[in-house]
């Protein structure tokens, strides 16, 4: 079905859409868009976008809990059928339209506009928390020029052991206390935390000076912060597979449990990785993207730089667990050593590490007391979620290693790179949108950075409270999941059914000069788009069953616990909800609205009465000329 045009009026400039017809043309011709010096500055910007903190500590954790071996084979499929075509979508659309989130979605689809502002409400909320995270980095890296580091021993007061500490561990102890000094809830606000607060500042001032130019500056930031991670892990990969226990922790990671493919919940956190680890949904691949010229090889693109975050993710988890290995084993024998003296037991020196657990269920029953289990599996499950991981077991690790302090910089050195990357693109998702659909701020695209590194910094204050750490958990949760599954959702829905998955496919040819195979049609109408409904319904149904909890720290006990969030935790998680997906539902309102009173406008004025649209774009993706000459300008998408 062809679209018919409706009769502009004299005073206006009108333009097609995709859902909703016509809207009006107000804002003139933004300046001519920047571009990337080489493709190598943007293979850096999308590789360091994608390839965060998550592929050192979340993606090594899910692999443990979920088959090791298994959950990779498991993940490297949803990574083909879902993650990569979902990565190609945005990168083609953000390339052919050359326009940030808000810009690609108004232009496809009118009245889902607010999929753009989405993104750009839910990469500010990542924004806010993740920069503590680079605060945290930061504070541990400075702390790192020490001999020895104030974490690898207990500290003392009025010439004995503070208690706290010798009932976890040194690095427990520095983690929770002297670094964050945490309450024993989120309930708890307490003081602000000074050292934080100055980190955080630090953190923001970095990332506004490297933003300052818009991509010119950030790209000469990411020539270093892209590929010094990548140095680190194969040095830490080295030096940890020289370690006494290795091997053990390697072979634990990857040993393959087939049968947990038949729990749903080893789906639902497959695919949210998936997600999560390409940057799908925020909008930063488009912004990216859109700097490309035409005919850029985005869908090798797609292929390359998901391919690099899967390796990525893999070395991660060989490092990790190379080190954590070494650290388990290193326990295992203190606690072997510990028994044979309390039961006289010489000839436990012979029995191995690794074959203790054996020997204990073969012996140790038959041995009057309590003789413990020092158990290597036992040992590798502690501290490995999350900032546990980075804060806690990594560096209990590295204080065992000679030279520690120069292990444990490097170590932090990377994270903050890592984190810095990443923050680069999240930013770009939400200022290049913006400086795209409204002239004044593209006009004045860097007091917009400084203004929104400003904001950012006053209200991430809230994170650096003594319940802060509580509150970075809440964010990182839940205040991205469900708005960016929903975001996706609309994208895949706009694109392959409102536009049309062939006339894509047609527009891709134009750029590429030769069409993507036909299966993305079918991927993109109907595997990604029920991945992403059933994704969806997996994560709210899981929601509502189980109450939401966090992690907490008991002081008294100087061990962790997990806490029901309090009703008013909950409220403003979903208030953080509806806050990131109300732009849909106004924006579709709004569109609806304006496109009557411009029918009633036209009517009034011309006598005569619109003639109705369907929901097809009358012009493809690649053929903007035609339509900027009909217009008279080329700010067709604003």
């Amino acid at each position: 079905i062809t679209s018919k045009q409706p009769l502009p009026t004299d005073d206006d400039q009108t333009e097609t859409g995709v859902y909703g017809a016509e809207h009006r043309q107000q804002d003139p011709e933004p300046a001519a868009r920047a571009g990337w010096n080489s493709k190598i500055e943007y293979f850096l910007a999308q590789v360091g976008f994608s390839v965060g903190l998550g592929n050192v500590w979340r993606f090594p954790y899910l692999c443990h809990q979920n088959g090791g071996g298994a959950f990779l084979l498991l993940y490297i499929l949803l990574m083909l059928v879902v993650g990569i075509p979902l990565f190609f979508l945005e990168l083609a659309a953000g390339q052919a339209i050359r326009q940030g989130s808000i810009g690609v979605w108004k232009y496809i689809s009118p009245r889902l506009s607010g999929i753009g502002y989405s993104s750009c409400v839910v990469c500010f909320f990542v924004a806010l928390y993740y920069n503590v995270i680079l605060a945290w980095s930061l504070f541990y890296m400075g702390n790192s020029f020490q001999y020895p580091l104030p974490w690898e021993q207990c500290p003392n007061e009025a010439n004995a052991t503070v208690k706290e500490c010798e009932k976890s561990s040194p690095t427990s102890y520095f983690w929770y206390r002297k670094a964050l000094d945490i309450t024993d809830s989120i309930d708890e606000t307490g003081t602000f935390n000074p050292y934080i607060v100055g980190c955080l500042l630090g953190a923001w001032i970095i990332l506004c000076l490297g933003m300052f130019r818009g991509i010119k500056s950030s790209v000469k930031v990411m020539y270093f912060s892209s590929i010094f991670p990548y140095v680190v892990l194969f040095c830490f990969l080295v030096r940890g597979l020289m370690l006494d226990g290795a091997m053990e922790g390697i072979t634990h990671m990857f040993y393959p449990k087939i049968e947990i493919w038949g729990n749903i919940q080893v789906w639902r956190q497959a695919a949210t990785q998936v997600f999560f680890a390409l940057g799908l949904g925020f909008g930063s691949i488009i912004a990216y993207s859109s700097y490309n010229p035409k005919n850029n090889n985005c869908h090798r693109d797609a292929f390359t730089v998901s391919f690099i975050n899967f390796l990525t993710s893999v070395l991660a988890t060989l490092v990790v667990f190379a080190v954590l290995g070494f650290r388990a084993k290193d326990k295992v024998k203190e606690c072997i050593s510990s028994i044979m003296p309390k039961f006289n037991m010489s000839d436990l020196s012979s029995v191995a590490p690794e074959d203790y657990t054996s020997w204990f269920l073969k012996y140790g029953q038959h041995i009057p007391g309590n003789l413990t289990e020092c158990s290597l599996e036992n040992e590798m499950q502690k501290g490995v979620e999350g900032t546990g991981l980075a804060f806690i077991a990594f560096t209990e690790a590295m204080t065992l290693l000679p030279g520690s302090p120069f292990w444990s910089a490097l170590f932090f050195l990377m994270l903050l790179n890592l984190g810095l990357s990443t923050m680069f693109g999240t930013m770009e998702g939400i200022l290049a949108p913006l400086s795209d659909r409204f002239k004044t701020l593209a006009n004045n695209k860097t007091k917009l950075t400084v203004f929104s590194c400003v904001i950012g910094f006053l209200i991430g204050l809230l994170f650096t409270q003594r319940c802060g750490n509580y509150f970075v958990t809440m964010f990182d949760d839940y205040s991205a999941t469900l708005p960016l599954i929903i975001v996706v959702m609309f994208e895949t829905f706009s694109v392959s059914w409102l536009y049309g998955a062939d006339r894509f496919l047609d527009d891709c040819e134009g750029m590429l000069g030769w069409r993507p195979h036909v299966i993305y049609k079918y991927l993109w109408k109907y595997i990604c788009l029920l991945s992403m409904v059933g994704l969806l319904l997996a994560t709210t149904i899981r929601m509502f069953i189980k109450r939401p909890t966090y992690m907490a720290w008991n002081h008294e006990t100087a061990s962790e616990e997990y806490l029901d969030y309090p009703d008013w935790a909950l409220a403003v998680l979903g208030l953080l909800i509806i806050f990131a997906m109300m732009p849909v539902p106004l924006c579709f309102i709004y569109s609806v609205l304006q496109d009557r009173m411009r029918r009633s406008e036209n009517v009034e004025n011309t006598g005569y009465s619109m003639v109705s649209t369907d929901d097809k774009c009358e012009t493809p993706l690649t053929d903007m000329s035609e339509l900027e000459q009909r217009n008279g300008s080329a700010a067709m998408y604003l």
